[in-house]
């Protein structure tokens, strides 16, 4: 768990901090996935290599089993990272200086990404509604689309937890043929549904499918972030060649390593994943008991994700991050995940640890709150 490579554990080396913050898991990876790497580095063979049939047949079964969505095997482009293909997809769409909207509170390479490409950022913020869930503001929305060419969803959304419902993905859409929009949809935790089902924004009509982007991987769902595996999913044979020409010269070859983990994921997985998600959905209602009964703090329900997006705006802390932290416990700072600091109040806590260290973080949270009172 504690490797030293671990960029999530080094942070905070040698302090007695509990380091809560980037998105990986403290779970070792599939004992299938294991196995396929080790077979892999007994060829001791490490030269360029491509996607093979059997690994492209395992990831349209994946997609077939889990979202009844029949992919062609010609619309995969593969990627050494999600995160990349933010990047490419806003270097393929439009020209620069053209807008890229998004909705914050958001995965901090969304606001980014569109920057570093020369095209301007356009945002809105998610709203909360009676009951506390975080959802669109359909208006502001089409107020600042107007703009765009492009349009970066996150579903299901990191940081507030939410996986979109198909009525609101709909209307999305209509916003999208509205303004006519290309959709580059991140969905790397798809695999990670908590409550309810997810539906791939692609795969609510032929024409959707046409002008979207989806960006899908293993990474998060296995544990396996560091093998660097993505790929993109793009029906629309123009809008995979703009994607592919964006990438050219400047997005390497995907790790081979990354490939085997991939093909052993997808096949042989399964009951991993369902022992994981049945840890994640007790670990998720435990952070939402202890945050929402610590003096200052809230936080809605996770229905995909292993990531709590936390409310310490009652705190009566301008800088929450720093304030826990203190206590002992390492949390995203909220003031990554919108533009000029907006979220500054707020913090994300990755509940995918063992339920030693996460009852342990919990508590000093907890007993941190209320020695303010």
């Amino acid at each position: 768990m504690t490797t030293i490579d671990s960029i999530r554990w080094a942070k905070y080396a040698g302090r007695d901090v509990i380091p809560l913050w980037v998105a990986d898991m403290d779970f070792p990876s599939p004992p299938p996935v294991i196995e396929a790497l080790r077979a892999r580095v007994e060829t001791g063979w490490f030269g360029y290599g491509q996607p093979w049939p059997t690994l492209v047949e395992a990831v349209v079964e994946h997609c077939a089993r889990e979202y009844r969505w029949a992919i062609d095997p010609a619309w995969l482009v593969w990627l050494p990272g999600l995160v990349t293909g933010l990047h490419v997809a806003c270097r393929a769409v439009g020209q620069p200086g053209d807008g890229v909207f998004t909705a914050t509170p958001i995965y901090p390479p969304f606001l980014s990404a569109p920057v570093e490409s020369g095209r301007r950022l356009l945002s809105m913020p998610l709203v909360r509604d009676e009951i506390g869930s975080w959802g669109w503001d359909f208006a502001a929305a089409a107020a600042a689309m107007k703009a765009a060419r492009l349009f970066l969803l996150c579903h299901p959304h990191n940081p507030v937890g939410r996986t979109w419902r198909e009525d609101e993905l709909w209307q999305l859409a209509a916003l999208a043929e509205k303004h006519d929009l290309v959709v580059c949809s991140d969905e790397i935790h798809c695999d990670l549904t908590l409550n309810g089902a997810h539906r791939p924004f692609a795969t609510l009509a032929p024409e959707i499918a046409a002008r979207t982007i989806t960006l899908m991987a293993p990474s998060k769902t296995f544990n396996i972030a560091g093998l660097g595996c993505a790929y993109a999913i793009i029906p629309d044979a123009g809008l995979r060649r703009s994607f592919e020409s964006a990438m050219h010269g400047i997005v390497p070859h995907v790790n081979v390593l990354g490939l085997a983990a991939c093909e052993a994921a997808y096949r042989h997985g399964g009951t991993w994943r369902a022992d994981l998600l049945a840890t994640l959905r007790s670990h998720a209602a435990s952070v939402e008991q202890a945050i929402n009964a610590a003096p200052g703090l809230s936080m809605a329900r996770v229905e995909a994700t292993f990531l709590a997006w936390i409310d310490c705006r009652e705190l009566g802390i301008e800088h929450p991050a720093a304030f826990f932290e203190q206590a002992g416990v390492g949390l995203s700072d909220g003031a990554d995940f919108g533009p000029e600091r907006a979220y500054a109040r707020y913090v994300r806590l990755n509940f995918g640890t063992t339920r030693a260290l996460l009852d342990q973080a919990l508590a000093r949270i907890g007993a941190a709150c209320a020695s303010l009172r």
